[in-house]
This record gives structure tokens, C-alpha cells and sequence, in this order.
């Protein structure tokens, strides 16, 4: 049932909303100010993750800078100083609503200040108490421990090497594995029956606090919801913060200190448990190598040494330091380029095979020893006659790829495609359950604050059965068709710049031809595909910056229920432009490229241009070509840059913030360095996985669409995902700020991509074979005139029309099954290509069908864990064996008016 909602409505999540706000009991009391800590003091704990009480823990860090008023006064002129001071009170008073919320809220603050010569830069470290932990956890209906459970083996080579008796070269000893449970939804009132529920700090892991303090940040209003003023995502658009991020963690131990830790409101528990205090560096030194002395950042930097390229990743650490998001992209990668290998051998043996073939191919004889029996017609109007004989060395590098084994191997890779989806999808839907997140779209995953805000209407949700905002299908659908059509338009933007790409090349060639000077007229064909490809470049670059911002402003309009609805559709977008742009070229390559010529005596022209051809050595051979700049150069650019950018930015973003000399004493200059906020703030901002993805699903498409024209495609593929790892890893762990670690149920809406490239790519590897391949008029040939193959080149060339030889006073050949008067021939041949696609497509597709009917979703040992986790969630949560009483996890707090808050620019401030 829909209902009009109206301003008052109770079911908005928003915090500190006024009216129907959520606040927590133990955060509802007044500051308590403390003074300055003196410099010996702060000194002592200017690496450890916690507070100035040397007990509570920092959950997340907000940052802005301000600028001085002498220095403002003295920079300016009257009119910029009006303008930045009206600016400035505007994003003062954002501030100080949305810290005053955050404080009704309950959340701990303590807030640190770095003076500089030229600004004043603030940290504001927060931290969630116990009980708002509690609140947010049951909520969410996240899992946590009932009972402790072996470990089994989740690799399965692992497994297979074990049962075989053969040692397992790529395992590894990981300290600190973290343990496998049964779990079920928490509940507050149940905490005894939980597993480690009388340790707080450890309860719960780490990133879990992260994920409940994003949350609150997230919801959290600063103004009006009608005007979008919710969250500390639009603050950072606006600058009025200029990064938030959790801290890294470190090496750590247990201080002597002790709090309170059972119940769910600490102060009211008198059993006694220790702070822990991570410091250090995330580099093992000699006293720390002791495997039970690393901190998990530690664990994931030995990980991404270059030294365990051969090695099982730590899935449960990543996942453990850096959220499911992040873990399921690694999983994903090491999955994907485990699967890699056996592409990679089959292709290599083709590829041998191949070089073995060359020397007994009587064609390529035929061509190599042809000299001047076969005269060619001219590349262009202008271009003169040339002999067959002098692309021997061409055609011998085509012959390489295209012979015989080509079938068998498209065959191989489009089941082998098949294959790695499922078995893809098998592990992915494990690693949910293994990670808890199995359930999260459909249950658990809450509503975008943007859609809370802006929601006109509410619904019943029919899987949780609560009340929900809601817009209504048809005004959302109007958003996404007009949307629709700005992509097609900036689609048809990219056909056009390389249909003008093609035409450019084409006149310069012309020109540069006709031009008389020897060096133009010996490169013309060069120089216009250079300085074409340079010119399409900056026309791509231009498109594709537009068009991301187009992308982000388009899928925020269209008002997506959840994070995950909108990074789908936001993903969807860019990569249909993205495959555009990258696969124009090889589609224009393989299928347009010399199709639509024509034959000497009648040429066919675009707008008065004689339409582009192959090179002399066939388009099948710059195809290959085109795979192998982009499988070797591309990668290889793509992976220095990986390893170079990252470094730069992170020295200038470092020389920014520290060329500057600080005020005050040279003892806090040490300080400031030392704190881990302030050398947190020093590395780079996560951008999240896009790119990381975009990058792998690209290459996929390359090599199961254009794998016939390139058998070392997997080969090189495999190769550069061992380095991607390695880089990728590396940073995140020391490059990049500490991520905000997301919920994710699977790698998202790219694995329906994946599929979805599935499907052209049988028909494409068809085509191919069909029709740019030599395979089918080798067989026809073999079987119908010659089964040695003699004569099958003077087979393949046809004759030039006869006022075409009158004309120009010379028999010339070209490439294709005609007779003299331009006439068609062999179309049984033509019959036999279309014949092949048919039969290889529905061949392909059957046996495709068959694997996934074979291949389980879900394997029996995890539905046998999934009815035991059950069986224990009914004992642990049964009625009749409660013996705590519910105690309220949240009560009301007042919300500090923004007229009389407080001023976060001055005030110094914790809670304990």
C-alpha cells in the first residue's frame, strides 16, 4: 500500500531530524572539556589509535581547514574577502548543525588542531560507544559469532593436491587466520549467548565500527532534507570537510588500563578487560617477526610482496581489514587469473603449433616463392602496383595464429568462458555465506539518505514487511528514459569521431601521397594513422570526462533505492561507453575494415574517399596486431602508471601538507608528524573499484571476443593480473587512506556483464572464423580441387575487370572469388561459412546450456552449514532461554539547538 508522505512523517532513518531523531543513552550527557594536553603527554600516544584517555578508540577522523584572519585580510582584496567570509560562514554554520547532531547522537569527539604558516588544518577524531554499536548492528541485522567451527579448506587445488599426495607450492602460513563460526542476527538482549560478547573491543571487528560510524555520517542531517542537505558525502562535495576516513591499524598491544565490558551499556558492567593500543609501522621490523606480533596490516603488506605472487591470498584478512567490497574484488581477481592459466597453456601450445605448421604450409611456400608472377592492384588511387611476394613475412607472422588448431581453440574458450562464470558464481555465493553478507541486498542494506530525504511517497517493503519511502515507478522512469537517451547521443558521438578518425586517414594519406616529397609519400600511411589515432585520443579523453560527469549527475537524478542499485546503474552507463570507445577499433578491424571496397573498375567511395583497406598482409594479421598492442603496450603502460602515479601523488599531497612550516614549538612539528591522523591524512583518497574493475573486464572481453586472432591473449593476460595483484595490494595497503569498508553480496552488477559478454563472443569467435580466417577455404579446397593445397593462392585471386586492365594497360589480382566481369563466385562456399556459424554457435551455446545445468550454485557442505547455523540460532535465541532482561539500547537525548550550539572551530572536547 503507497500513502503520500508528509513533513512529519516517523518513517525517515534521517539522524537528528528533528522531530523523530535517534539518540542513545549514553551519549546524552554534556561535554566535558579537557584542557590541552601538554606535548609529553601527547607525545607518549602520538601513534596509538585511541584518544587522549589512552582508552577510546578512534573510529573515524573528520578533517577541515580554515585560514587565518591576518592572512585572509593581507591575501585579499575587499570584494574576494567579502565573498570568502560570506562562504565561510555558510560552511561554518553546515558545520557546527552537523557536529551538533553527530554530538546529540551520542558520538565521542576529541578534536586536534595543526597550525600552519598559511592555514590551520583541524582533525576531529570520533568514536561510537557500545551502545550505539549495539543499536546499529541490530538494525542492520548483521551476524556475529555463536560457535567456533573447523576450518576447512577453501581452495580447491588445495584440496586436490592434499587428496593427490603432491605438495602445495602456493600455500602459505598466515598468522592470525581468522576463525570460521556459526553466526545468526544479533540481538541485544541475547548478548550472554553469543560467542566472546564479554570482550567489547573485540566483539565486534574493526571495520564493523567503521561501517556503523559511516552510517550515522551518512544520515546525518545539516540542514533541510528537501534540499538534499544530509550526509557528509555532500559536505566533502561542498568542502566543507576536506577528508574523512577511518585510521589504519597497526601493530598493537594490551594496555594496562582496564574498562568495562559486558551488558550493552559499559558503564554499568563491573567485569574488567584491556584497551588495546595499535601502533607501529605497517613494515615488519627484525623484533617484530613473530608471526603472533603482526598487526593485520602487517599480514596484508607481507601479502603483497612480489615474493607471493605464487601464493593464496588472505581473503578472510582483506576481508577482515577492508570490508567484503574490497575482499570480493580480490577475490574476483585471484579467481579469474587462477582460471587464466589453463587459457593460457592451451593457447601457447597453438601458438607452438603454429610455428611447427608455418614451415610445411604450402601456401605460404606458394607466396614466398611467387617473386613477380603475382602482380596486385594499388592499395589507392595513387599508390602504385605491388608484388605478392613481398608480404612473406607478414602473411608467415599470420600464419602463426591462423591454421588449423584456431577451431578447437575458440571451441576451448568459449566453454572455457562458461565454465569460469559458474564456478565463479558457485565460490561468490560461498563467500557470501561464509562472510555473512549472503542475505544483505535483499534484508539487510539500507536506503541511500539522498532517496530517504527526497522520497514523496512510502510503501510497505514486502521482504521486512516495515514502512519505507518510496518513489513511484513512473516518475523514476521518466528520469531514466530521458538519461537513456543522453547516453545514446554521447554513444553516437564516439561512432562519429571514428567514422571521422577513418575519413582523416584516408585524406592524409591521399594528400601526403600526391604531396611529391619522398619521405611524405614513402610514410603517408604511417603518418596518417599516427596523427589520426592522436587526434581520436583527445576526442575520446574530452568524451570520456564529460561523460562520467554526466554519468554521476544522471544516476543520482534517476534516485536509486539503494548504494548498490545506484553503483549498478552508474557502472552500466560508463561501461557501455567504455566498451565503445575501447572496442571500436578491433570490431571496425575485424568485420568493416576492406569489406565495402569494391574491386578494381568499380570502387566504392564515402563522401567522394575511397574507402580504407587491410594492408596488403590481411586484416586477420592487424587484428592480431591491434590484441597485441593492447595485451602487451597497454597493459604494460597501465601497470607503470599504477606504480607511478600513485607515488607522485602521494609525495605532492605529503609536500602540500608538510612544506609548510608549522607554528608553535619544534616539539609539536614532531608531533604533528607522528599522529596517524595526520599520517593518514598524508596518502591518497580511496576512489573505489571501478577502475580496478573496468580495467579486468575489458581484458576479458578482449580475450574471449578476439581470442581466434591472438592465441597468447590469456598468456599476457596472466601475466599482467600476477603483477595487477601485486600493485593493487600494495596500494591499498600503504598508497591509499584506509577505505570505509562496504557490504557487498558479490562483485555486483559486473558479473552480469561478464555474462552478457558470454554470448557475442561465440558468435563473434564464429564470425571471425567464417569470414577473416583462412580455415574454411583451406578445407573447402582440400576436400573439392587439391588436398595438398597446390595452387590454392592463384585460387583465392581473382582477376582485374577487363576495362580496368584496358585502362590502366596491366593485369593486375586481388583478393577475392570473382571472375573477370566482377561477378560472384563459389557461393557454395559462401553457404559453407554461413552453415559453420549456425552449427558453431548452437554447438557452443548446448554445451554451455549442459555445463550450467551440471555445475551446483550452492554446495552441499554449506547447505549443510547453513541448517546447522539454523538448528543453533533457534537454541541460542529461543524465548525459554533468556535469563537477561531486554535492556533499552537507545533513549532520548535532546537535540542541541543550532542557535545555542556549540563552536567546532575553538572548542576542545572529549566524552568518556
Amino acid at each position: 500500500m503507497q500513502r503520500r508522505r508528509t513533513t512529519d512523517d516517523p518513517h525517515c532513518s534521517l539522524v537528528g531530524q528533528d522531530g523523530r531523531g535517534t539518540h542513545y543513552s549514553s551519549l546524552s550527557e554534556e561535554a566535558i572539556e579537557i584542557p590541552q594536553p601538554n606535548d609529553a603527554a601527547l607525545d607518549q600516544k602520538s601513534t596509538a589509535n585511541v584518544f587522549s584517555d589512552s582508552c577510546t578508540r578512534i573510529d573515524f577522523v573528520l578533517v577541515w581547514e580554515t585560514i587565518p584572519w591576518d592572512l585572509s585580510r593581507q591575501q585579499d582584496s575587499h570584494e574576494n574577502r567579502g565573498l570568502q567570509e560570506r562562504s565561510a560562514t555558510i560552511h561554518r554554520t553546515w558545520r557546527n548543525n552537523f557536529l551538533d547532531k553527530l554530538y546529540a547522537a551520542g558520538i565521542h569527539m576529541e578534536k586536534h588542531v595543526t597550525r600552519m604558516e598559511k592555514k590551520v588544518v583541524h582533525y576531529l577524531l570520533l568514536s561510537a560507544p557500545w551502545s550505539v554499536l549495539c543499536y546499529y548492528v541490530e538494525e542492520l541485522q548483521l551476524r556475529v559469532p555463536l560457535q567456533a567451527l573447523p576450518r576447512q579448506t577453501s581452495n580447491w587445488s588445495a584440496s586436490m593436491l592434499r587428496w593427490l599426495g603432491i605438495p602445495n607450492l602456493m600455500a602459505q602460513e598466515v598468522p592470525n587466520l581468522p576463525l570460521d563460526y556459526y553466526t545468526c542476527p544479533f540481538k541485544a538482549n541475547k548478548l550472554r549467548w553469543f560467542l566472546g560478547s564479554s570482550e567489547q573491543d573485540t566483539f565486534f571487528s574493526t571495520t564493523r565500527w567503521h561501517q556503523i560510524l559511516y552510517e550515522i555520517l551518512a544520515a546525518t542531517q545539516y540542514g533541510h532534507s528537501r534540499e538534499r542537505e544530509v550526509g557528509v558525502d555532500w559536505l566533502l562535495s561542498e568542502n566543507v570537510f576536506t577528508a574523512t576516513f577511518p585510521l589504519h591499524k597497526t601493530r598493537h598491544h594490551r594496555s594496562p588500563r582496564e574498562h568495562p565490558t559486558t551488558g550493552p551499556t559499559p558503564r554499568a558492567s563491573p567485569l574488567p578487560t584491556p584497551c588495546l593500543f595499535p601502533q607501529g609501522s605497517y613494515k615488519v621490523r627484525p623484533e617484530e617477526l613473530a608471526a603472533s606480533s603482526l598487526s593485520q596490516r602487517q599480514v596484508l603488506f607481507r601479502w603483497a610482496s612480489w615474493g607471493k605472487w605464487s601464493k593464496y591470498q588472505p581473503l578472510d584478512h582483506v576481508r577482515k581489514y577492508f570490508g567484503e567490497k574490497v575482499a570480493f574484488y580480490f577475490a574476483w581477481l585471484g579467481f579469474y587469473t587462477g582460471w587464466l592459466l589453463p587459457a593460457a597453456v592451451v593457447g601457447t601450445v597453438m601458438f607452438i603449433t603454429g610455428i611447427f605448421l608455418m614451415f610445411n604450409d604450402v601456401p605460404l611456400q606458394e607466396i614466398c616463392t611467387s617473386k613477380e608472377q603475382y602482380w596486385m592492384r594499388p592499395l589507392c588511387k595513387t599508390c602504385p602496383y605491388w608484388q605478392l611476394s613481398k608480404i612473406c613475412s607478414t602473411f608467415m607472422a599470420g600464419q602463426l595464429f591462423d591454421h588449423g588448431g584456431t577451431i578447437f581453440f575458440s571451441i576451448f574458450m568459449s566453454l572455457w568462458a562458461v565454465l569460469f562464470l559458474e564456478f565463479w558464481k558457485r565460490t561468490s555465493i560461498s563467500l557470501a555465506h561464509h562472510w555473512d553478507c549472503s542475505e544483505f541486498e535483499d534484508t539487510k542494506e539500507r536506503l541511500r539518505p539522498q532517496f530517504t530525504a527526497m522520497a514523496p511517497m512510502t510503501i510497505i517493503n514486502p521482504i521486512t514487511g516495515a514502512e519505507e519511502p518510496y518513489f513511484p515507478k513512473h516518475s523514476r522512469l521518466h528520469w531514466i528514459l530521458a538519461g537513456s537517451v543522453v547516453i545514446i547521443m554521447m554513444i553516437a558521438m564516439v561512432v562519429m569521431f571514428m567514422v571521422s578518425a577513418i575519413l582523416y586517414r584516408a585524406v592524409v594519406a591521399i594528400l601526403l601521397s600526391s604531396s611529391g616529397y619522398f619521405w611524405f609519400v614513402a610514410l603517408a600511411s604511417c603518418i596518417a594513422s599516427i596523427t589520426g589515432l592522436v587526434v581520436n585520443l583527445i576526442f575520446i579523453l574530452i568524451l570520456s570526462k564529460i561523460y562520467i560527469s554526466l554519468a554521476h549527475f544522471l544516476t543520482k537524478w534517476e534516485m536509486h533505492r539503494t548504494q548498490t542499485k545506484y553503483e549498478d546503474a552508474f557502472t552500466f552507463k560508463v561501461f557501455v561507453f567504455q566498451f565503445v570507445t575501447f572496442y571500436s577499433s578491433p570490431i571496425y578491424i575485424a568485420f568493416f575494415k576492406g569489406k565495402f571496397v569494391g574491386y578494381p573498375g568499380n570502387y566504392l567511395s564515402f563522401l567522394g574517399i575511397h574507402h580504407e583497406e587491410c594492408s596488403p598482409g590481411r586484416c586477420f594479421i592487424e587484428l592480431a596486431q591491434e590484441l597485441l598492442v593492447i595485451m602487451v603496450g597497454k597493459q604494460i603502460i597501465n601497470n607503470v602508471q599504477e606504480v607511478a602515479i600513485p607515488k607522485v601523488k602521494c609525495w605532492w599531497h605529503k609536500h602540500k601538507l608538510l612544506s609548510t612550516k608549522k607554528a608553535g614549538k619544534e616539539g609539536e612539528s614532531v608531533l604533528v608528524e607522528q599522529a596517524p591522523w595526520v599520517m593518514d591524512h598524508q596518502l591518497l583518497v580511496f576512489e573505489g573499484l571501478f577502475d580496478e574493475y573496468l580495467e579486468i573486464v575489458l581484458q576479458f572481453s578482449f580475450i574471449t571476443i578476439f581470442v581466434v586472432a591472438c592465441p597468447l591473449a590469456p598468456l599476457f593476460a596472466l601475466l599482467n593480473n600476477w603483477v595487477e595483484i601485486r600493485l593493487d595490494a600494495h596500494k591499498f595497503i600503504c598508497d591509499y587512506r584506509r577505505p570505509v569498508a562496504e557490504w557487498a553480496q558479490g562483485i555486483g552488477i559486473w558479473f552480469s556483464i561478464l555474462e552478457a559478454i558470454t554470448h557475442p563472443a561465440v558468435i563473434s569467435k564464429a564470425f571471425l572464423i567464417a569470414f577473416i580466417s583462412d580455415f574454411l577455404p583451406h578445407v573447402y579446397y582440400k576436400y573439392v580441387h587439391d588436398s595438398s593445397l597446390c595452387g590454392y593462392v592463384n585460387f583465392t585471386l581473382a582477376y582485374a575487370l577487363w576495362d580496368f586492365v584496358l585502362q590502366s594497360n596491366t593485369t593486375c589480382r586481388y583478393r577475392a572469388f570473382r571472375d573477370q566481369d566482377g561477378n560472384l563466385t563459389l557461393t557454395q562456399l559462401l553457404a559453407i561459412r554461413l552453415g559453420f556459424i549456425i552449427v558453431f554457435e548452437h554447438v557452443v551455446f548446448f554445451i554451455g546450456c549442459v555445463i550450467v545445468w551440471l555445475v551446483l550454485d550452492i554446495p552441499e557442505s554449506m547447505e549443510v552449514k547453513v541448517k546447522r547455523e539454523r538448528y543453533l540460532a533457534k537454541e541460542a535465541l529461543a524465548e525459554n532461554k533468556v535469563l537477561l532482561e531486554r535492556q533499552e539500547t537507545r533513549s532520548k537525548a535532546s537535540v542541541t539547538d543550532p542557535a545555542t550550539g556549540s563552536d567546532w572551530e575553538t572548542k576542545q572536547f572529549t566524552r568518556s
